[in-house]
């Protein structure tokens, strides 16, 4: 018989011996990937998975069904949730401090791809709550190349086995293995998707593709300047090492649910819209009546017509269930976080949710920021500059702004002498008193320059036609002693 679910039922096993072989970690994660990418391709991708995730009941006829799947809609929630939550990391941009004015360029397309750091974060943000984790890979041409580095985003699903060993009391990722797809070109104008895994050890590469027969073969290998693996890694929900879970999972679960409830109330509500017409004591052998504006029907003397619909009371027990699949949502994606609750709510509730709500994006936005430090890090190492610079990745997702008698607290802190100019104008930055496009280290520079650049009046300089002529001038001029 025919199941949607039998992915649930799959033997949790992994045994590495080729290349392209996932470890146990990426077996163990794989089912809950699933369900969340499949409601991010939206409507058209669950509507072509069908039965898997909406069933076809008993003795229900396939084209019943086809229109029934033609009619439903998935809600985009986790779509939604996903974006806006990634969105609240970047509603600043990334603020940079002690960072080369050459690794500051080179941000402005950090991966090679158009995208500057803060559109970069966003999307890498994303991945990061979509799966549970994401690694970045800081790569460069191979040594003895010219180019620059960039950074590479991979998820989890392209993360197909890590290994590590224990160093000087650390742990040294020693062997890395990453899924790439590639576009090369096919005949004279088409292109082809080619699937290939990179293979990572300390300061060497190399380039797996399926050959002829199918067997994965080195295409391509080196050496890279740095002894070490440029690999970093943040995570929204760890479990292990490598390994995590989607924070978005029940959420997901949730939409699933309002998918199917919606479907159903959708269909019934669309029967019940050609509501069926019924005749009572009309003989059955009777020939088939049919009914209109133009037409009439004679009945016996204790028969009649009327037309059968269900009753409007009965919508309102699906639509009360769908209301609460949507306040779960709201409830399970941070609610606080996100804005404003469906329901009213008191000061004091929204403070504690609101503290609840950052602490756990708090968590994402610090996973993220040590990910930035480590790849500046990479960055610089293979530039071979001695300081990286450090990140700061916003974490005022609400977007407050300071209330007039903080700002007046803040002055006096400054005047009294116990903050400096420089933290004022940071938290005032912060608070969004002066502006996004305000610059706190050019105004420094701006302020403390006012008051140091003296006005010289310039030398007269001699006249070039009569240099001799202005020397005599100056010698009969002077006074002897």
């Amino acid at each position: 018989m025919y199941s949607g679910y039998n992915f649930y039922d799959r033997q949790l096993a992994a045994k590495v011996s080729q290349v392209n072989d996932p470890n146990a970690a990426w077996v163990n994660q794989e089912p809950h990937w699933i369900l969340i990418e499949d409601l991010l391709g939206g409507t058209y991708e669950m509507r072509r998975k069908h039965r898997r995730y909406l069933p076809q009941e008993p003795r229900e006829l396939d084209d019943a069904y086809d229109n029934r799947l033609s009619r439903s809609n998935c809600p985009p929630y986790v779509n939604r949730l996903e974006r806006l939550l990634a969105g609240m990391l970047t509603r600043k941009p990334v603020r940079l401090d002690d960072v080369s004015d050459n690794i500051r360029e080179q941000l402005f397309d950090v991966d090679l791809q158009g995208n500057d750091l803060n559109v970069w974060c966003y999307e890498t943000a994303r991945r990061c709550i979509r799966y549970g984790h994401v690694g970045v890979l800081v790569d460069a041409p191979a040594a003895g190349s010219n180019g620059r580095p960039y950074w590479v985003t991979y998820t989890p699903r392209e993360i197909l086995g890590a290994r590590f060993e224990l160093v000087d009391g650390a742990q040294k990722l020693v062997q890395l293995r990453l899924a790439e797809k590639v576009i090369v070109a096919d005949g004279d104008y088409g292109e082809k998707e080619v699937e290939q895994i990179r293979v990572l050890t300390p300061g060497v590469f190399e380039i797996h593709q399926r050959d002829e027969k199918g067997q994965m073969k080195i295409v391509e290998e080196g050496t890279t300047s740095l002894d070490y693996i440029p690999f970093s890694v943040a995570y929204s929900n760890r479990v292990n090492v490598f390994e995590s879970r989607p924070p978005l999972s029940d959420i997901a679960e949730l939409n699933l649910k309002a998918y199917q409830i919606q479907s159903d109330l959708d269909n019934i509500m669309h029967v019940s819209n050609v509501p069926m017409l019924a005749f009572f004591g009309f003989p059955s052998a009777a020939e088939e009546v049919s009914a209109g504006p133009g037409e009439a029907i004679a009945f016996p003397a204790e028969g009649r017509a009327e037309y059968i619909s269900p009753n409007p009371a009965s919508f309102d027990a699906s639509f009360k269930r769908l209301d609460q699949i949507e306040k779960q949502i709201n409830d399970l994606g941070l609610s606080a976080v996100l804005g404003q609750k469906l329901s009213a709510e008191t000061a004091e509730a929204k403070r504690l949710d609101r503290s609840q709500g950052d602490s756990t994006m708090m968590v994402i936005a610090q996973n993220m920021q040590d990910l930035i430090d480590n790849c500046l890090q990479f960055h610089a190492d293979y530039l071979q500059e001695a300081q990286a610079g450090s990140s700061l990745v916003n974490r005022d997702f609400l977007g407050t702004r300071l209330e007039p008698q903080e700002i007046q607290a803040l002055l006096q802190l400054y005047t009294a002498g116990t903050i400096t100019q420089e933290t004022l104008l940071i938290q005032l930055a912060d608070g969004e008193v002066l502006g996004d496009d305000f610059e706190v280290e050019a105004e420094l520079e701006a302020t403390q320059n006012g008051g140091l650049i003296e006005m010289q009046q310039p030398e007269p300089e001699a006249s070039p036609e009569m240099p001799e002529a202005s020397a005599e001038s100056d010698q009969e001029d002077e006074i002897p002693a």
